[in-house]
């Protein structure tokens, strides 16, 4: 009896604690809306979980929050970062960054997909070259960005139709689309054309959608993380008023200093510390690298396709490579040229007609900030055409003619075609 008691003493809190927040997550009651401070400090946290979350970017949507869409070059917070210039300069409106360091298209995909405020409304999408490259997305950075909260939903709302069978299909190309063998089953059943199961469909829809519905809106409560003192540090450097010669001298003193320490204007904390001790291998290392044949197009096609049924208007950026160090690394430029091609027909042939080709200002000086993440200059000259594409915030779409082919492989395997009219 007393072995029990004892137990009980240290167990009983635990399980008691258990049963609790099971219930948090269980019972349908809401937790309402994220407060104003909570959606200031996410749209700069650049955390996982507000990226892998719904209850805050739906939020945020219903204000003056402009989704910025990209992966690594978000978190380059230099003084003409879009946020820093956005809160200087007292913009209508705030980006909401999106991605880090391997987010790719299936991940903001399902992200977009899943913000049911989106219609109607703007975004800015910065395309890596990077993430087209032969086999797409790594597949443990695509699971560790993995929502099952925005799985779920895609699951409830999928369509017998080529993008979601599609979306379907890639899902289980990944390990995280088989962690729940139930969610699997109604994958492949999506993928196949045929309707999910009653069971499926109250097992996702009715308890895990409503679970980790719940789970989402308990955490976002806690206020994420924020970047904000380092936008705040970065603002101070600018002048009070906007004049764009200004403030591109500014850049390039700034970018001069930043990049003092070697030939490539790198960043020298960059790159003292990611590259100085591998330049003798870096040498011609890059001469078989190629963005142009990849799976990735397809993945790409289905955040267009969420992006026009949302009847969304989007700016994309494609960025440059810095010049030096392709020269250096032996980057094959003309390879650039033919994968801009190609995806700017993937965009313009279905009517994306807002694009901003920064490919060709690689050697601009203190342009990049590193190997080929955009920097001081590149920000500002980003900026030039973002700041008008966002005085106002509804969108005025263009026609969109979305076409099934760019799903095949045909597509990620063909060539970059001869510049055409639209």
């Amino acid at each position: 009896m007393k072995i029990n008691k004892t137990i009980w003493r240290v167990l009983g809190p635990l399980a008691i604690a258990a049963v609790l927040v099971l219930g948090l997550l269980l019972l349908p009651f809401s937790f309402g809306t994220p407060s104003q401070s909570t959606m200031s400090k996410a749209a700069t946290s650049l955390s996982d979980n507000v990226l892998k979350g719904q209850r805050i970017k739906n939020a945020a949507a219903k204000d003056n929050y402009v989704p910025f869409i990209g992966s690594s070059e978000l978190l380059r917070m230099d003084s003409f970062h879009p946020s820093v210039l956005a809160q200087k300069y007292h913009r209508d409106y705030t980006p909401f960054l999106l991605g880090k360091a391997g987010t790719q298209s299936l991940t903001h995909f399902l992200s977009m997909n899943a913000m049911t405020n989106m219609t109607g409304k703007k975004a800015v999408v910065i395309i890596s070259p990077q993430w087209f490259v032969k086999q797409g997305v790594n597949k443990n950075m695509f699971d560790f960005f993995y929502s099952p909260a925005q799985v779920a939903y895609f699951v409830e709302h999928a369509e017998n139709n080529t993008a979601d069978r599609y979306a379907a299909s890639r899902m289980l190309d990944f390990p995280s689309g088989s962690s729940d063998g139930t969610v699997e089953d109604a994958l492949k059943n999506i993928a196949l054309g045929k309707p999910i199961t009653g069971y499926q469909r109250t097992y996702i829809t009715d308890f895990k959608a409503n679970m980790l519905d719940h789970e989402d809106a308990l955490f976002s409560q806690i206020a994420p993380g924020s970047n904000q003192a380092t936008i705040d540090k970065a603002a101070k450097a600018l002048p009070a008023d906007y004049n764009f010669g200004t403030l591109d001298q500014l850049a390039i003193k700034i970018g001069k200093k930043e990049t003092a320490g070697n030939p490539y204007e790198i960043k020298n904390s960059f790159y003292n510390q990611r590259v100085k001790s591998h330049i003798k291998r870096l040498k011609d290392s890059q001469e078989n690298f190629d963005y142009r044949y990849s799976p990735e197009f397809s993945d790409f096609q289905l955040l267009l396709n969420t992006m026009a049924k949302k009847k969304m208007d989007v700016m994309f950026v494609i960025p440059p490579i810095n010049a030096r160090w392709a020269d250096y690394t032996g980057l094959d430029m003309n390879m650039i040229n033919d994968f801009t091609r190609k995806i700017e027909y993937q965009l313009r042939s279905q009517g994306f007609d807002h694009i901003l080709d920064l490919t060709q200002d690689g050697a601009e000086p203190y342009f990049m900030e590193d190997t080929i993440h955009i920097g001081w200059r590149g920000w500002l000259k980003m900026d030039q055409s973002v700041a008008p594409f966002l005085k106002d915030l509804k969108a005025d779409p263009q026609h969109y003619k979305m076409n099934n082919h760019f799903y095949t492989k045909d597509w990620q395997n063909a060539k970059a075609p001869v510049k055409v009219d639209y």
